[in-house]
């Protein structure tokens, strides 16, 4: 029963307002009229040329020859598994130092220096700070343990990955910068 109420209630509502509406408006469109006489009286634009179709040119696949990239790849060499199977891996247990931040590529040998029958190596980072290494020192991203320090080079081994689930040793050399 009450919604039965509410319902014509909502009826009546809307009623009032449409008429409401119908009320307020005026029959009069003498501006509606008069704009569209003056964009009729406008000059027309003309319109712009098609441009011209370009012909589509059918791309030729020319890889039928290699692996399809839906197939499992080809199976790795023996040679790589006994790389793969060696004990070379990088110690993730120890603390890294300052310079293995940087890339090997961005450290340059700037000099050295001996103290106490220890001769240090003076590496250069990108940001133009020098650090000292010596035997056993890391350093590089890869990391790259330092195995010879000489009056005009530092040796450095970095452990990478070889591709196959391993590790390969990778041996790197830093030589001497001579400014002239």
């Amino acid at each position: 029963m009450l919604r039965r109420i509410f319902m014509q209630s909502k009826k009546i509502i809307l009623s009032v307002c449409v008429l409401s509406l119908m009320a307020c408006s005026n029959s009069d469109f003498s501006d509606l009229d008069d704009f569209m006489a003056e964009e009729k009286a406008k000059p027309q634009r003309p319109i712009k040329p098609i441009p011209p179709f370009k012909t589509y040119k059918a791309f030729s696949y020319s890889a039928t020859g290699l692996r399809s990239p839906f197939e499992k790849p080809v199976e790795v060499g023996e040679i790589t598994r006994l790389q793969a199977s060696s004990n070379v891996k990088p110690d993730e247990n120890r603390t890294k130092e300052y310079l293995e931040k940087y890339g090997i590529d961005a450290l340059s040998m700037v000099g050295t220096l001996e103290q106490g029958g220890t001769l240090w190596a003076l590496i250069q980072d990108s940001d133009g700070g020098v650090n000292r290494v010596k035997n056993g020192n890391y350093m590089g991203r890869n990391h790259g343990r330092v195995v010879e320090t000489a009056e005009n080079y530092v040796a450095v081994v970095e452990i990478v990955p070889n591709g196959v689930d391993g590790w390969i040793e990778r041996p790197r050399t830093i030589k001497l910068q001579v400014k002239e």
